[in-house]
């Protein structure tokens, strides 16, 4: 097997690999990395934001290796791997004797995407959601193509993994809708809508994700509803004609603005073999179907960039074709392209590291602004504070913030469980409150500019002390500053006893980061 592409761009292949491993051993966990490892440590059949499965690997892989950077991303070590090795089977059937250099290009087109970076870095849900979801596509794809009596193994292994899909987003539903515009778009394919396998394996998948139906109909469907009413059942009855270009251009950024340009032309490229043009017709279709039901979605309710990721790993194989000399095995055409793409990936990912494990370029600039990224540095130091301030109290006090973000992160450094967020925002954290193991203890708050303690969260407490702060600096610059309060005999009962009821004294915003008016 020919691999050109692999021997001669070797350097940028380790130099993106070598970018990742830093960050992956390097980077303090961001706050949705604590949060998420958190949940590992409160195992349960789903949760409040996403459905299970990222946690319950959290919570294996702690239990098993114990708390580190290292074993919070090595599941990312996985499935990254297992998704190379995937494009490998890919681009063989794809490609045939081009087949190695089209995959060494498919794997420096992934590493170079400023998307794929990040989220097969981060310890999210989306890098598992990536893998099952290409993996699902491929298993359709050879049922598909196939032009003897149909393979139904496939179609159900599809369904299987649509579903673990959905044990760890709820986009996974996009995915399922392009495989459906998929089989609607082929005279052939269209009649397996009175096939009854594939309802099988619908079923298949509904079943899988059985977990997160059980834990919603035991908390009121709160986990649809949020996420109902971040979209369809948005307030706003105002249409945002901008939305739909602010989504596309952001997207088309992020996946790396070279690669969306190669998807709009290899998608006039068409591939012979059975296999080559039914991949073809799936992965467009789940692309368009994605891509275009976000961007309607978009004129009436905010979208995230990151909510539209399943659409781009089916094409990243066939990017890689425009790339391929039909005359040289040995050699590439249109090198300019390939090496902007690839500089300009390397330029990306090093900034990103280097925000993101080393300094946050945007502390250089200002004293404020990036919050998110502000909450990666400093926890170390505030950790020894806290743990000062509370060698003080006769038992251990509570340990209590003003967001998840925070709390998340003091969890993680202090290997605390029990740390609780008590905020206007509905989160995961409401799940754990517990009247009687909370009420009357004493315990310190700590908040911050962008999440204040303010008056309703004293409240709480029968008595609490003036306030100190604290001044987090990473290398001598200054990365945010933090007030904490000591209070004595925490009420968790009568009006605060419900984090859900409109009488909940921090039922004030929804995003906590102001206080209430007087």
């Amino acid at each position: 097997m020919n691999a050109f592409v692999l021997r001669r761009y070797w350097p940028i292949l380790v130099m993106l690999l070598g970018l990742r491993l830093v960050y992956w051993l390097g980077a303090f966990p961001n706050p949705d990395e604590a949060y998420y490892w958190l949940w590992g440590q409160h195992l349960d059949w789903s949760y409040f934001d996403h459905p299970p499965w990222h946690a319950w690997v959290q919570g294996g892989f702690t239990a098993a290796f114990g708390r580190s950077p290292f074993v919070l991303r090595l599941p990312n070590l996985l499935t990254t791997g297992l998704l190379l090795w995937l494009y490998g089977v890919i681009c063989q059937r794809l490609y045939g004797r081009q087949g190695a250099n089209a995959f060494g290009l498919t794997v420096l087109l992934l590493l170079s995407s400023p998307l794929f970076f990040l989220f097969l870095a981060m310890a999210w849900h989306d890098h598992w959601l990536i893998w099952f979801g290409t993996v699902s596509g491929y298993c359709l794809i050879r049922f598909l193509s196939c032009d003897r009596p149909p393979v139904y193994a496939w179609l159900y292994a599809a369904g299987l993994l649509m579903g673990l899909a959905g044990l760890c987003k709820y986009v996974a539903l996009l995915l399922g809708l392009g495989y459906l515009v998929a089989i609607a778009s082929h005279p052939r394919w269209r009649s397996l809508f009175t096939n009854g396998h594939l309802y099988g394996a619908i079923g298949l998948a509904l079943l899988v994700m059985t977990p997160v139906f059980w834990w919603n109909s035991q908390h009121d469907w709160a986990s649809f509803q949020f996420y109902l009413g971040r979209s369809v059942q948005a307030e706003s009855s105002t249409i945002d004609w901008f939305g739909p270009i602010g989504f596309v251009l952001l997207s088309a950024l992020l996946f790396g603005p070279l690669h969306s340009w190669l998807t709009w032309q290899c998608r006039q490229r068409g591939l012979m073999s059975p296999f080559g043009a039914t991949y073809q017709r799936v992965a467009f279709s789940v692309f368009a179907t994605s891509s275009l039901l976000l961007a309607a979605l978009s004129l009436i309710a905010p979208v995230l960039y990151y909510w539209n990721i399943l659409a781009y790993p089916l094409l990243l194989p066939l990017l890689a074709g425009h790339f391929l000399s039909p005359q040289r095995l040995h050699g590439v055409r249109d090198r300019r392209l390939l090496h902007t793409t690839l500089g300009l990936g390397i330029v990306v990912a090093t900034v990103l590291v280097v925000h993101f494990t080393f300094m946050p370029l945007t502390a250089l600039i200002s004293d404020t602004g990036d919050d998110d990224t502000r909450m990666v540095y400093g926890w170390l130091p505030t950790a020894e504070w806290l743990k000062r301030e509370a060698a003080a109290f006769a038992e251990p006090p509570l340990l209590l913030t003003t967001d998840y973000r925070s709390a998340s992160a003091l969890a993680y450094i202090l290997n605390d469980p029990t740390v609780l967020a008590i905020s206007g925002r509905v989160d995961q954290f409401d799940f754990w409150y517990k009247t009687a193991e909370l009420n009357g203890r004493s315990g310190l708050l700590l908040g911050d500019d962008w999440h204040p303690i303010c008056p309703t969260h004293l409240t709480m407490f029968d008595e609490t002390t003036s306030p100190t702060t604290f001044s987090a600096q990473h290398w001598g610059t200054f990365i945010k500053q933090y007030t904490l309060v000591r209070g004595n005999d925490f009420q968790a009962e009568g009006m605060t006893a419900d984090p859900f009821s409109p009488e909940y004294p921090l039922a004030f915003t929804t995003d906590g980061e102001q206080c209430a008016s007087p």
